[in-house]
């Protein structure tokens, strides 16, 4: 623990450096094509799952593709900073390109994670793309945020290939491969408190497959929930959102509160963003 407060610490400090910096380089960065971002939380929540349990350092790359800043393609990674209580290690590495305008947003995600893979049923290289081994998840992502009047989120995601470390794999009783299951979360999302120094936004998502696993032969029905139901709600919660100022910074904070009643459990996070 002792480990984790200096290291938290540390990027704290950093945050308060990188953001007067980003403060003083705003305007000479308006026109760049090429971003970098990072970022802190003390967990990886992520649809109604538990990625991991320890703080994540993250990381972001992206490039916009047109000038007007509507296609972009990029990196996303993260790693924690110390083994869970499996003593396996949450390592992740994601490549996207994602179209967003006017509200609308859609993208295709290649999710590479690399903790407690079982090589019985998949490969743990990274370069590895067959449909019945490969841990590469290809993900189709899509929202759309209405209007001021009504500023509802509605996000739809679907796992469209590979997976066989998360269970998207099915296989026949010859152990081949014979289809995937094509798990898909949906999930609305709105602002409660829009107004005053602190945000507030609430969240529900359920989770199904287009083609599910069965029950009888113990393969689960989707990957979000606890594998008895061909849909549940997986993740509700709300999110808090503040801007700290530290002299001339301003930090933004997020608390976030998640409860997932299929697989009976919940956490709280906390994040910030270094730059």
């Amino acid at each position: 623990m002792k480990k984790i407060s200096t290291l938290l610490t540390s990027l704290f400090a950093i945050t308060l450096l990188l953001a007067q910096t980003s403060e003083d380089d705003g305007a000479s960065a308006e026109n760049d094509n090429l971003h970098l971002s990072a970022g802190i939380k003390t967990n990886h929540l992520w649809r109604g799952l538990i990625i991991t349990d320890k703080p994540i350092v993250s990381g972001q790359l992206w490039y916009d593709l047109n000038k007007s800043k509507t296609l972009q393609l990029g990196i996303w990674g993260a790693s924690a900073i110390s083994n869970d209580s499996d003593e396996t290690h949450y390592k992740e590495i994601n490549y996207y390109i994602q179209y967003a305008d006017k509200g609308f947003s859609i993208g295709i995600w290649d999710l590479f994670n690399s903790r407690n893979i079982n090589e019985l049923i998949a490969s743990d290289d990274i370069f590895n793309y067959s449909k019945d081994k490969t841990t590469h998840i290809i993900d189709l992502r899509t929202s759309y945020q209405f209007p001021e009047k009504f500023p509802l989120r509605v996000e739809a995601d679907v796992m469209l290939y590979g997976g066989a470390n998360a269970g998207e794999v099915k296989l026949n009783e010859n152990s081949e491969y014979d289809s995937n299951k094509y798990s898909t979360y949906i999930e609305i999302s709105y602002p409660l408190i829009s107004k005053g120094s602190v945000k507030l936004n609430g969240f529900l998502g359920g989770g199904f497959a287009f083609n599910p696993g069965k029950r009888s032969l113990g393969q689960g029905t989707f990957l979000y929930g606890n594998g008895k139901n061909d849909f549940d709600i997986v993740n509700i919660g709300f999110s808090a959102s503040k801007n700290i100022k530290v002299f001339s910074a301003h930090i933004p904070l997020s608390f976030t509160t998640m409860w997932n009643p299929s697989n009976k459990y919940a956490r709280i996070q906390f994040a910030t963003t270094l730059f």
